[in-house]
Order: C-alpha cells, then structure tokens, then sequence
C-alpha cells in the first residue's frame, strides 16, 4: 500500500478531539452509570441533557447526553483560532460536503459537517470553561476518568477516510493491512501528539465504535470492572481488563453504558511526534489484540449509528 504523503503545514490547525455527544432513553440511568460509576464531573445539566467533562479537562463539556432515542449525535473536534474554523469550514464545502453554522450551548462560534466517511463532526474553536480537578482529590471517584482521547468509527472507506484526513495535517501513527491485497482496515490518525484522536476500522457503517478516556493509573481498570459487578450490571464490562498486543499498545476496558454505547477506558499512550516518527504497520491477524483475552463476537461488530 502506498501511504499518502503526510502534510506537516495544514492550511489549518486542528488541535485534537474534543468532544462526543450521545442520545440515551433514561438520562438518571446514563448520569448513575457516568457519574457515580465512571467518575464523570456534571458541568451543567436540565431536565433534558446533561454535560459531562473529566477530571483533568477545563472545557466546559467533553460528553453530552442529551434524552432521546440511543445515537450519537456527533463526534466534536478543536481547530486552534476562529481562523482556523472558517478555514475548516472552507475545506469541507469545497470538497463538496455539507456544512452549517450552529449554535451550541457552551460553545463559541460551531460549524457542523460530515467527512467522506459519512461521519457527523463538530468543530469549534472555543468553549466555556471550567476548573480543572485532577488535584482535587475529594473529586475523585468511581474510575475516576481524565479526559477524551479518541473515537473510533466503522466505515467501509478506510482508503478516502485516510487521504482526507491526512490533507487535514493529521499524522497516520498506525495502521493494518489486510495481506491478501495490502488494503488498509485499521488506521490511527491523530493531532495532538499520540497515537489517535480518530480512528478508522473496516466495517458497517458510519458508526461509532466507541471513545476512549484516559484514567490515572491501570489499578482503575480492575476496580472499575468490580465497581460495575458491585452496582449489579456486570454485563457492562465487555472486554479487558487487558492490553492490546495491537495499535496503540494501552493497556484496556471496554464497557457498554445502560444504552449499548461503548466507551474505553485507559491509562496512556505512548508520545509520537518528532518527525522522524513513522508509521508503524501491522498485518492482520499478526498481532493480539486483547494480549491474553480474546474479544467477544460483539466486540467488533455491534456500534452506534449516527443520528
């Protein structure tokens, strides 16, 4: 396969992934399992949505759950300057794609898209901010999740997805071929200095696959896992604790909330940024993905659609 060249001076600058909004049927279920459970800080909420960031994060929101029928409504990235938004806003009509200008609670001036995935995106440039609480420890609690690393989406246009985004200036950290015809079926993009802020896997879609928060340390995964058997939903923990032998290397748990969205929980990835940092291939199946667990069926086929 041949990579696209990566593109180092972007036209604009998309600085990292920012946040994810999801629709679920019974929002006191999704704030006990969010907030009591994973630890998540309410920002603001009212009798419809509630706005949810980590412990680490000064934005306003990271995730946004909003009553309605499960879906995600959108997965939210940062540009660095207004500037830079109406540059994006720019790129994206030109390449012949719809956008529209929105007004978001919390958030400064918001442009909506979709990219050649099919993917529904938000980028804006600012937001309302709140304090930062990682050294609050009387915060703290349940997995006690940081901040919103990454989204993964399904799609059958890995090739598209790869040259758009990398002529956006994002980086390809990572990929996996399939060696039958050297195709690519995974790869990880990202902005903000380690291995993805978006990745793209082979399959069904557009869907979300899940987003990923980081915690403090590994001990979280495990206590987290016996936090949801304690709170009677055992079932929730989907896959890990365990580490991928894979992309990324993380050590992982995978969850499923009370309306099947998946969210990864984490404590690190590795840091790639110098110039001479480049891509790492796999080959499928040439690699563990779960180390010593195997994922179940539903892993890699169950997501949610885009509203």
């Amino acid at each position: 396969m041949q990579l696209p060249k990566m593109v180092y001076k972007p036209p604009f600058a998309v600085t990292r992934a920012s946040h994810v909004a999801l629709r679920v049927r019974d929002l006191q279920a999704s704030r006990a399992f969010y907030v009591d459970l994973l630890g998540f800080v309410i920002s603001d909420e009212n009798r419809d949505t509630i706005w949810l960031r980590g412990l680490e994060e000064g934005c306003h929101h990271s995730l946004t759950l909003r009553q309605g029928d499960p879906a995600c409504e959108h997965f939210g990235m940062r540009v660095l300057t207004e500037d830079d938004l109406e540059l994006a806003k720019t790129h994206f009509a030109s390449a012949g794609l719809p956008t529209k200008w929105v007004e978001v609670e919390h958030q400064g001036k918001t442009f909506q898209t979709v990219d050649p995935a099919g993917t529904k995106l938000e980028f804006c440039a600012t937001m309302e901010t709140r304090p930062r609480l990682f050294h609050h420890v009387e915060a703290y609690r349940g997995a006690e999740v940081q901040r919103l690393d990454h989204a993964q989406i399904l799609t059958p246009r890995i090739a598209e997805s790869l040259a758009f985004y990398v002529g956006m200036g994002f980086r390809l950290s990572e990929y996996v071929v399939d060696p039958a015809n050297e195709e690519p079926v995974f790869i990880f993009l990202q902005r903000k200095g380690n291995p993805h802020d978006i990745v793209f896997a082979k399959g069904d879609g557009p869907r979300i696959h899940h987003f990923a928060y980081t915690v403090p340390e590994t001990v979280q995964l495990m206590t987290t896992a016996d936090l949801l058997v304690r709170a009677g939903i055992p079932g929730h923990v989907e896959f890990g604790p365990a580490r991928h032998f894979s992309p990324g290397l993380a050590r992982f748990l995978y969850l499923r909330d009370p309306d099947g969205h998946r969210i990864e929980l984490f404590p690190t990835h590795y840091q790639t940024i110098d110039i001479e940092d480049e891509p790492i291939r796999w080959q499928a199946p040439d690699f563990l993905i779960g180390g010593w667990q195997t994922p179940p069926e539903r892993w890699f086929n169950e997501a949610t659609s885009f509203a």
